[in-house]
């Protein structure tokens, strides 16, 4: 609006002045009145930038070969050619300038001439002038729009993306704390279990019960603080302590009081593939131990095909499990999946349990 102001004011301020000290020439009303009607299009240039060029092209186009008082006139159709290009009305303002252009250059040639050829290309330079600079303006301003458009999009595209590492890493401290809690507590229950049912009828079976509960409630804590710990960081340099793996499988094995027999053939897996696989080796087992009364079990790891095979299975009866809360299956399959895997769990038709995953390497 400050430059609208501006333009109206020059254009009128130049049209009286012009009648006061141009000698000779006294104004008539289309003097005044073609200023200001141009200069009150202008002032709803905004609102309706095409009609409003047309109105001052109209006014300009009459002025100047009528008028006695040659004001600065030209300057409503800059701007007017101006607003036009900048609010998107390209062809219309070029269209425009064209015409009035061309309308000078024949009028100059057949009538009476008013400008020189130097007054006629420095006219010409102005319109084209306006107009380019209305199209580089509505350009830039798209271009910042857009701008805005993709940071807003990138920032809530982050927002997404912080929630869901949020809810996956909820989900894996909740499979660990399952893991560290449910399967080695299970194990002390069924130890302590053994351990009263043998503790008056065979003592050294109630010893070595208790003696099994002793390490596996160690080891319970002991990963227990593990995880803990790596919550309370606050420090991503700081140190953690290992989680148990393939490494400690034989201590694995032995806490869950089964008769293992194990078949392993597989390299030195991944941190992440060597922790799901020691993780769903201990949930298969304690389930054997908790829910089957099957006294062995069956354990093979092996790499086929770029992958990590693990297969726990069973030869209790040929029921299907539905204790618990269901989690432990459910974790498994949870683990394995968030490394590409697979996994599935379910009776064999011989008798017994298998649960069968398989971790890409």
């Amino acid at each position: 609006m400050r430059v609208t102001i501006g333009v109206i004011a020059v254009i009128l301020l130049g049209t009286v002045a012009t009648a006061l000290f141009k000698s000779g020439v006294s104004p008539d009303a289309l003097d005044i009145a073609l200023p200001l009607v141009a200069c009150g299009a202008l002032l709803l240039r905004q609102r309706h930038p095409v009609a409003v060029l047309l109105v001052v092209t109209i006014a300009t186009a009459v002025y100047y070969p009528s008028s006695r008082l040659d004001g600065p006139m030209v300057l409503a159709i800059m701007l007017a050619l101006y607003t036009a290009a900048d609010l998107g009305h390209l062809v219309a303002a070029c269209t425009v300038a064209a015409v009035s252009l061309l309308g000078m250059g024949v009028g100059e040639t057949r009538g009476v001439r008013h400008v020189d050829d130097s007054l006629f290309l420095m006219i010409t330079g102005w319109m084209v002038a306006a107009v380019a600079a209305g199209g580089v303006t509505r350009n830039r301003r798209a271009y910042l729009q857009e701008a805005e458009k993709r940071a807003a999009e990138a920032e809530h595209s982050k927002e997404e993306e912080a929630k869901r590492r949020e809810t996956e890493e909820r989900l894996r401290i909740a499979r660990e704390l399952h893991d560290v809690l449910g399967h080695n507590i299970s194990l002390i229950n069924v130890q302590a279990g053994a351990a009263l049912h043998g503790i008056r009828k065979r003592p050294e079976g109630a010893e070595e019960a208790l003696r099994a509960i002793k390490e596996t409630s160690k080891e319970t804590l002991r990963e227990l603080r593990t995880t803990l710990g790596v919550l309370r960081q606050v420090d991503e340099d700081a140190p953690t302590a290992p989680t148990a793996g393939l490494r400690q499988l034989g201590e694995l094995v032995g806490r869950t009081g089964l008769d293992v027999s194990t078949e392993l053939s597989y390299g030195d897996p991944p941190v992440e593939v060597d922790l799901a696989a020691a993780r769903i080796v201990s949930e298969a087992l304690t389930n054997v131990s908790r829910h089957s009364s099957a006294g062995s079990a069956r354990l093979t790891i092996t790499e086929k095909s770029g992958k990590m095979v693990i297969t726990v299975e069973d030869d209790g009866p040929s029921v299907v499990f539905t204790g618990g809360s269901g989690y432990g299956v459910q974790g498994m399959k949870e683990r394995a999946s968030a490394l590409g895997g697979t996994l599935e769990a379910g009776p064999r038709p011989e008798g017994g349990y298998r649960v069968v995953a398989e971790l890409p390497l």
